[in-house]
């Protein structure tokens, strides 16, 4: 199995996923964006057979699969712990700004009829059942442990926080920890049942218990705090979980580098450069590409669209082995020489 030796990092194989439109379906593909599952909170089983539809119109090449996850947003613990979410129609929002004494005590336990934990509940029950040889089913999108902590204290507070009261934040921020892992084991548990390993929005799949880590309100703060507040955070989840990719985002994240690279249990870092920067496939972050493959961590590249030409270039200069990069071609033929360029290599 080509993804098992990619993360056990027993193969010097480019890890390849390439989804293509089908050439009859071009122009008519069903306009899936992932936020259907919101859409039709009313029905998911219309949001599921929705997804099936776009589905059947792309080919999917390498290690590309259909991935249905659970999406409800970035950070979907927040609303498990508050019970607000707020849907605009193209993003969910979290942030729900309480005091302390109201924020612990939310912390000791889930309620298991909070709205938008039950809903989780039931759409893993749902897709897991009629995913069986159409598509993979995916884990929510939990969010980082401070980021979580960002929605239910306000960013701006909770960096205060940090300076003011940083006992009550890590106090904080242990129990969110107890809180990630129960939810990530219960939907995990639901998931299982319907197939073999495990997926994310990330696109990967795993033949293990594996999940992107973050923590996007980092790239606010000094690598003193991220060291203090966010590292030991992510070492836990890291000896948690079978594997892990660390969720890079954005230029403001580059100077906890290092430190991550650090973290023997991080499997390997996903890049992305954020809106207004030059994409994944850049000379502007070869020295990082660098950085990461000379810790033998996996590198990940999600990208938007793939030419032939573009990884060519980019393999021209750093080395193949622990990168995995997706991205969607315009034909067909592209994508085969894609694929086959990837096997000369």
């Amino acid at each position: 199995m080509e993804y098992e030796k990619w993360w056990n990092k027993e193969t010097k194989k480019l890890l390849l996923s390439i989804t293509v439109s089908k050439e009859k379906y071009k122009g008519k593909t069903y306009k899936w964006d992932g936020w259907d599952l919101l859409r039709e909170k009313d029905d998911p089983e219309k949001a599921v057979d929705n997804f099936e539809r776009r589905a059947q119109d792309i080919l999917y090449l390498g290690g590309a699969y259909p991935n249905l996850w659970l999406n409800l947003g970035p950070g979907v613990l927040a609303a498990y712990i508050t019970g607000f979410l707020k849907f605009t129609g193209d993003t969910a929002w979290f942030e729900h700004p309480m005091e302390w004494d109201d924020i612990e005590k939310l912390l000791d336990s889930l309620d298991e009829n909070n709205e938008w934990w039950a809903y989780t509940k039931r759409l893993a029950h749902l897709i897991g059942g009629k995913s069986r040889g159409k598509f993979v089913p995916g884990m929510t999108d939990i969010g980082g442990i401070a980021d979580v902590l960002a929605s239910l204290r306000g960013t701006e507070n909770l960096l205060m926080d940090l300076i003011e009261r940083p006992e009550v934040v890590l106090m904080a921020m242990d129990k969110i920890l107890e809180l990630w892992h129960y939810v990530y084991d219960e939907i995990d548990g639901i998931l299982s049942k319907y197939m073999e390993g495990t997926s994310a929005w990330m696109g990967l799949w795993c033949p293990r218990r594996w999940y992107p880590i973050q923590c996007d309100f980092s790239a606010m703060i000094s690598p003193k705090m991220f060291e203090r507040f966010v590292a030991p955070y992510l070492k836990e989840q890291a000896c948690r979980l079978d594997h892990t990719i660390y969720h890079l985002d954005g230029p403001g994240e580059i100077p906890h580098v290092d430190m991550l690279l650090d973290i023997e249990e991080i499997d390997g870092i996903q890049w992305v450069p954020g809106a207004g920067n030059p994409n994944v496939i850049s000379e502007a972050w070869l020295k990082l590409y660098e950085r990461i493959q000379k810790k033998g961590k996996l590198l990940v590249l999600n990208c938007d669209s793939i030419t032939l030409d573009k990884i060519q270039w980019l393999f021209e200069r750093i080395s193949p082995e622990g990168v995995y990069v997706s991205g969607h071609c315009d034909s067909e033929d592209e994508a085969y020489e894609i694929l086959e360029w990837r096997e000369r290599i």
